[in-house]
């Protein structure tokens, strides 16, 4: 499997979110370490990704695509997401 940075999903994330979250720093549930999306690991495959806290290890968010043009956006290890405004 393939293992990238959280640049890689610059542009799925704005093609779900409206904008490029790999910008924003987010917060890890498990070891409360913040950084940049960009920053964690992305484990990547043809169904989607797994996105991985760079500290601990731990799942912080999924992208899971179906063949029918459904996506699926979970976020299990993020306790906060900056939303820059304007």
């Amino acid at each position: 499997m393939t293992v990238l940075d959280g640049n890689a999903l610059a542009g799925r994330l704005d093609d779900l979110l409206g904008w490029d979250a790999t910008g924003s720093e987010v917060r890890c549930t498990h070891c409360g370490i913040r950084g940049l999306l960009a920053t964690a690991s992305v484990y990547a495959s043809a169904m989607g990704a797994v996105v991985r806290c760079r500290s601990c290890d731990a799942v912080l968010l999924t992208v899971v695509d179906a063949p029918d043009g459904r996506s699926w956006l979970g976020m299990p290890g993020l306790s906060a997401v900056e939303l820059r405004r304007g």
